[in-house]
């Protein structure tokens, strides 16, 4: 559960949230349950989040196990299209959470530039679990000066200058399996996963308030 601070946080934003790109493998999965649900839980910040596939089956509906399970908690399935991830999606994004570590080693080999800011969905929760986000906005980081600077840009900035204070998840704890191809049992224990980390990065993603 996500500490005191991370939850009092609310109110008018001191910036918009900007980009976040959240990637799988399919882009029909993890990823676009993910990307539906962050804009669900941030609606009414200012925020685009968008999803694409390492191997995406390009053009393709969320699959029938996601749409149920998004649509269990009032989350929008409607509108979607697979995409092929690509340099230009890595380089326009704030933040890049994905849904495996060799999704994150994929992207960082396809644009190297977008280490700094790209993490699994775990890492991310452990990095800005106990992280001093309010203190961010008022320091170094947080380009006092320059109040268009996304708050997700700050964020993935203070995320990356906290990796390697703890031990570092493994691929078995970090990884959010797949449910592809599989019964709903799978889907349930997608999200599952998923949901047990997104209260702590949702409340990281959303800015200060004013």
């Amino acid at each position: 559960m996500p500490g005191p601070h991370l939850l009092a946080r609310r109110g008018p934003p001191v910036r918009s949230v900007g980009r976040v790109l959240v990637i799988c493998t399919g882009n029909v999965c993890r990823s676009p349950y993910l990307e539906r649900r962050l804009r669900q839980l941030l609606d009414g910040q200012h925020i685009e989040v968008e999803s694409a596939g390492t191997r995406a089956l390009v053009g393709a509906d969320i699959e029938p196990g996601s749409v149920a399970a998004l649509e269990a908690l009032g989350a929008d399935t409607t509108g979607f299209a697979s995409r092929q991830l690509s340099p230009a999606m890595l380089d326009a994004a704030d933040i890049v959470i994905t849904a495996t570590q060799k999704h994150r080693a994929d992207a960082v080999a396809l644009h190297p530039r977008a280490l700094r800011k790209t993490f699994t969905l775990g890492e991310l929760a452990d990095l800005v679990r106990d992280a001093d986000l309010d203190g961010a906005a008022a320091g170094p980081e947080a380009a006092a000066a320059d109040r268009d600077t996304p708050w997700a840009a700050i964020v993935a900035e203070v995320a990356r200058g906290r990796r390697g204070l703890n031990p570092a998840r493994s691929a078995a704890e970090s990884d959010i399996p797949d449910p592809y191809g599989r019964g709903s049992a799978a889907y349930d224990l997608m999200s599952t996963e998923i949901e047990s980390q997104l209260p702590v990065v949702v409340a990281a993603l959303t800015p200060p308030a004013v």
